[in-house]
């Protein structure tokens, strides 16, 4: 018998509520996503790219304290912060920049291995093609 090696999968639906907003249900929750007045939306909720750039040092953050764990080591007041610059519709540089009380010494060290294991930063640097499906039926509500 052979072990089961399809892999793992995860998905968030987003439906439109007319004008530049949608509500996502991701993992159980509702996410408002709009745009900002100023663009045509209503600013009820953070734009998609700030839901990229939140993903991204979200996710660089959690790996940053995973790696410091392994590590025994400690990270007070850890805060990452992504920065996108745009031109045209995409980002062309993305940046993290880390703060901690801890020495500048012992972030550096968790650098690249945290790099290493974070799922957002790994896909956006090695992005896959992305598939479009069209179908009829709508997805059920969560």
């Amino acid at each position: 018998m052979t072990a089961d090696v399809r892999p793992h999968t995860n998905s968030v639906t987003a439906r439109w509520e007319g004008g530049w907003r949608c509500r996502v249900a991701a993992g159980g929750f509702d996410l408002i996503v709009d745009e900002r007045e100023s663009s045509g939306g209503t600013g009820t909720g953070p734009m998609p790219t700030e839901y990229l750039l939140a993903a991204m040092a979200s996710c660089y953050a959690l790996a940053l304290a995973w790696a410091a764990g392994k590590r025994e080591l400690t990270l007070p007041g850890l805060a990452v912060t992504a920065i996108g610059t745009y031109d045209g519709p995409r980002f062309t540089r993305l940046q993290l920049s880390v703060e901690s009380e801890a020495p500048p010494h012992v972030v550096e060290q968790l650098v690249e291995p945290a790099l290493r294991v974070c799922y957002v930063s790994n896909t956006l640097a090695a992005s896959p093609p992305i598939e479009v499906s069209v179908s009829r039926e709508a997805p059920a509500e969560p």
